[in-house]
């Protein structure tokens, strides 16, 4: 049986969660909140394009999920005033399929893959002639007849996207000519989103709540978003008109959200290395054995928040909880033992140094 999908984690929890997500989305760059150099840096980007009557060059984005990559890319679209086909690396099986989605483009489209890094090899091939020079090349017949038959294709923009910008290959990374980073949002961006959000939603919700739900989304729109539809959930039951900061906790305390946004599951795998492993080090392999999950779940689900609060450190003999999570779950009433090394690897890099050659204290 398939676990429940987290509140707060990034991917989508159903159909209609999407379509509700989506009508949330902006639309335009001047209405998407948060990303100021990304927006920047993309709005010249596509004004000069604009302005030539050209199809704007090529754009990679990449960050943790949730964070509008999809959303930039359609707002590309919606700047340039063209059509965007959207795919994604794994549903491109063969090079055939994306020859026949770039032959059917029309000038100056936005052609938007989501997950460029799981592209295969074959259709990597293919792509790169056709972003470079606007042609693909197909091969006719088989054997000693086969031949090659190079084809122009109309200008376009490909907008790539990805959450592992390590696994985009040299060759097709340097294909792109603009490559923007997404951030994790502050809070005062996050809360931004949330009044906006009600607003689309025909919900009031007073500021104290408002910063209830930024200070838990996680750094994510996506996961505040689906925050504020949980409350708005949580308050039609129970009669009140309005979502107020006393409704937003016991909303969270039924989720079993935490302050600093952490649920069950991210308190599952801090406990884990704190009470079996004493705060670690701890390998990733032996972490995810005992809370049941993936190594891969462990490093890009779970992972990147803890590390970003400081509550996790990666060193090289492992994953070490720093003791801004012990102090967190001291809070939270969990047994906290002492850590099993007195020298802490989440010691800060100049800890203990003096000013006179590097020495450290009590060092001869």
């Amino acid at each position: 049986m398939e676990p429940a999908p987290r509140v707060v984690g990034p991917a989508a929890l159903a159909v209609e969660e999407a379509v509700v997500e989506t009508s949330l989305r902006p639309r335009h760059l001047d209405e998407y909140v948060g990303q100021e150099q990304v927006k920047r840096n993309l709005g010249t980007l596509l004004e000069a394009a604009r302005r030539r009557g050209e199809a704007a060059d090529h754009v990679l984005l990449y960050g943790p999920p949730g964070l509008g990559k999809t959303t930039l890319a359609n707002i590309v679209a919606r700047e340039l005033g063209v059509n965007i086909h959207t795919t994604s690396g794994p549903a491109i099986e063969r090079a055939g399929d994306l020859a026949a989605i770039l032959t059917n483009l029309e000038e100056r489209d936005v052609l938007f893959i989501d997950e460029i890094h799981r592209l295969n090899r074959a259709v990597e091939e293919i792509l790169y002639p056709a972003m470079e020079d606007f042609v693909i090349d197909v091969m006719i017949g088989r054997g000693p007849s086969a031949r090659s038959l190079r084809l122009s294709l109309k200008p376009f923009t490909v907008v790539g996207a990805t959450t592992r910008a390590g696994r985009v290959g040299g060759p097709l990374r340097d294909r792109f000519g603009a490559i923007y980073r997404l951030e994790y949002y502050d809070a005062a961006d996050l809360a931004a989103i949330v009044r906006r959000s009600a607003a689309i939603l025909g919900v009031q919700i007073e500021d104290d709540a408002v910063e209830v739900l930024a200070r838990r989304g996680r750094g994510t729109p996506r996961i505040v978003n689906r925050l504020l539809r949980r409350v708005r959930d949580h308050v039609e039951v129970r009669g009140e008109d309005r979502i107020s900061a006393r409704s937003a906790e016991a909303a969270m305390r039924e989720m079993e959200i935490d302050e600093e946004g952490l649920d069950s599951t991210d308190r599952r795998l801090l406990l884990a290395i704190v009470q079996k492993f004493a705060s670690g080090p701890v390998g990733g392999a032996a972490l995810a054995a005992v809370i049941g999950e993936e190594v891969e779940t462990v490093e890009d689900v779970y992972e990147p928040y803890l590390l970003q609060l400081g509550f996790l450190d990666r060193t090289p003999q492992g994953r070490v909880a720093t003791e801004r999570a012990r102090e967190h779950l001291r809070g939270l009433g969990f047994e906290v033992p002492q850590p099993r090394r007195s020298d802490r690897a989440d010691m800060g890099l100049w800890d203990g140094l003096t000013s006179e050659g590097g020495r450290q204290d009590g060092e001869p």
